[in-house]
Formats: C-alpha cells, structure tokens, sequence
C-alpha cells in the first residue's frame, strides 16, 4: 500500500449533520483493513453518503467530538 492510499471504511451508522451551516455529516464506520480493523470511529464527512457506502480515510485514529443535542 502507498504512502497516499486510504483505508477503506464502512459506513454503519448517520448519526447527523454539524458544521457552522450543516454542511458536514456525522457518521460511524466500521475499519476494513490496516492496523485499526474492526474498530468503530466516529468520523465527519463532506458530501453525501449513505449506509453502507464504502469511504477512503487517510487517517483512522482520531475521532471526531460527539454530536450534543440542545
């Protein structure tokens, strides 16, 4: 595997929107391969996305912060 390529992930859950104007969207996927396999992160993503879908990440050990509701 290259120095650029990603890791895959499935996307298991949509938990919400969050950013300034809704423009990004919280999510929980599941690590598919690499040293992190198995493990379940919360992550923010751009774009649509749906459950089930399979995104590229370029990082899989930070997590983004929990969405509170008010």
């Amino acid at each position: 595997m290259a120095e650029n390529d990603g890791v895959p992930a499935e996307v298991i859950e949509v938990l919400g929107r969050t950013g300034m104007h809704g423009e990004a969207t919280q999510i929980k996927c599941r690590i598919l391969e690499g040293m992190n396999k198995g493990r379940i992160i919360t992550r923010n993503c751009i774009g649509p996305v749906h459950i089930g879908d399979i995104l590229m990440l370029l990082e899989t050990a930070r997590e983004a912060k929990k969405l509170v509701s008010r």
